[in-house]
């Protein structure tokens, strides 16, 4: 009987196997679409103004070093103001858009207030609204207001990010016991100390994950940097590159300036993912007390 059963199971799992390799398939295949991009960049971006124009698509080319130093020297090495600028615009902005969002989702998941709800509704009613829409009502209040082409008009639009919140809240809510934080409170601790003590390390990889979806956004965000910057000097890589793309139309030789450019932007965010993966891999209940 426990030998049929067994050829039984082993025939129901082997008709289940090539069932299996459909969504390894479409896997794979999404891999292949979502990374071809990028090797083409890596690729073009070795290869001189000859080279990009007369080899095949995927052959290396012998002026990497080259285009780094013709890129160094671009009007005096604006690209590298661009750089730090984007740094600045998407290192400060995440990190104050994921303080603020902690602060926020701990506060609607572990409190009960007056319009506490209703402040939630609003939030998901935000994640609906594109960014796009938002845009010019943005510049007017800030030109009205002076800050106008200036470094704050790209940082304070996007430290309040409802999707974030969001995320923080359902984080919170399943990663903090309600146990440990009235534990707390009947030990003396005070609402400041739940939070930095308690509440912060249990939320540590929802936060994680929080300020590399902030990060990514900020740094490739193109719109509100294009409408509110007018200075050149202020401009993040997107913005920047993007001036260089348009004075390339009379002046083909910048296509290589743009291309190691744009190899340069994508290296900081891989090494972002590689360093930081690991806290994706926490559990969330991970450091908290088990019954």
């Amino acid at each position: 009987m426990a030998t049929s059963t067994a050829r039984s199971s082993h025939r129901a799992n082997g008709s289940r196997r090539p069932l299996g390799l459909v969504p390894t398939g479409v896997l794979l295949l999404g891999a292949v679409y979502c990374l071809f991009p990028v090797s083409w960049v890596v690729v073009a971006a070795t290869k001189t103004s000859g080279e990009l124009f007369s080899t095949s698509t995927f052959a290396l080319g012998t002026g990497f070093f080259q285009n780094l130093a013709d890129l160094a020297a671009y009007r005096e090495g604006v690209f590298w103001m661009w750089m730090l600028n984007t740094l600045l615009y998407a290192g400060g902005g995440a990190l104050l858009a994921t303080a603020i969002a902690a602060v926020s989702g701990y506060t609607l998941a572990k409190y009960r207030f007056a319009g506490r709800d209703l402040i939630f509704n609003l939030l998901i009613g935000g994640i609906l609204v594109p960014a796009v829409v938002l845009a010019i009502p943005q510049y007017l209040l800030f030109a009205k207001v002076g800050l106008a082409d200036t470094y704050w008009s790209v940082l304070l639009p996007q430290l309040l990010s409802p999707y974030s919140i969001y995320l923080a809240r359902v984080y919170a809510g399943a990663a903090i016991p309600d146990a440990l934080l009235e534990a707390g409170r009947i030990d003396g601790a005070s609402h400041w100390t739940l939070l930095t003590r308690v509440a912060m390390p249990l939320m540590g990889p929802g936060l994680v994950t929080i300020f590399l979806f902030q990060f990514v956004a900020i740094w490739n965000n193109f719109l509100l940097p294009f409408i509110m910057l007018g200075d050149d000097g202020k401009f993040p890589l997107t913005v920047g590159l993007y001036t260089m793309l348009a004075a390339g139309a009379n002046n083909p030789s910048l296509y290589n300036l743009i291309l190691i450019g744009t190899f340069l932007a994508l290296i900081p965010l891989i090494a972002l993912f590689l360093t930081m993966q690991r806290f994706w891999r926490t559990d969330l209940s991970g450091g908290a007390v088990k019954a």
